[in-house]
């Protein structure tokens, strides 16, 4: 695995697909089965379980737990302590549950301490605020919060609030299809 620094403390899988320029660092684990693309950088204490796919140009910061059945496409920003599920009944004595597949597309981002409940799309360039729980779909460029979150407005893709669908900060209009 050359252009790639893995920390000597991480745990990383011979059975795992490691883009080149993506940094692992201090005690993350990345599971068998795992495919990670280019230049990400998954922090300290980040858990990527069997069979996730995580694209291009990512940032998973510190102690990001994502579970099997998670897709993230590229340029996705996942903030600290965020923790996607897997199992939408979880029993410990289940031996019989089905993994729920959840799916967050390109440009998102996830806020610190935001719960992703599975089965989920989480919309191109949305953003999850900080200890949100996702638990339905977001749809693109939505900025949604809270516990369930929910929308509140719509953001660019530099990341700043919308008005009218206009971008002060970049001075794009962003065209978008609202769902009802």
């Amino acid at each position: 695995m050359t252009d790639i620094y893995i920390h000597e403390s991480a745990h990383v899988s011979p059975d795992s697909k490691i883009g080149k320029g993506t940094k692992i660092w201090i005690n993350a684990q990345i599971r068998e089965g795992s495919s990670i693309g280019e230049n990400n950088i998954i922090s300290k204490d980040a858990y990527i379980d069997t069979g996730v796919t995580v694209g291009s140009g990512c940032k998973i910061q510190n102690s990001v737990s994502i579970y099997k059945g998670v897709t993230i496409e590229d340029n996705v920003f996942v903030g600290p302590n965020a923790c996607f599920s897997n199992d939408k009944v979880p029993r410990a004595f289940n031996s019989d549950w089905k993994i729920v597949k959840t799916h967050v597309l390109e440009g998102a981002s996830i806020g610190a301490n935001a719960t992703i409940v599975c089965g989920v799309t989480i919309g191109k360039f949305a953003m999850v605020g900080a200890g949100s729980t996702v638990t339905k779909n977001v749809e693109d460029h939505a900025l949604v919060v809270g516990n369930p979150a929910k929308k509140i407005g719509y953001v660019c893709e530099c990341g700043e609030r919308l008005n009218d669908f206009y971008c002060p900060n970049c001075e794009k209009r962003i065209d978008i299809r609202v769902e009802e």
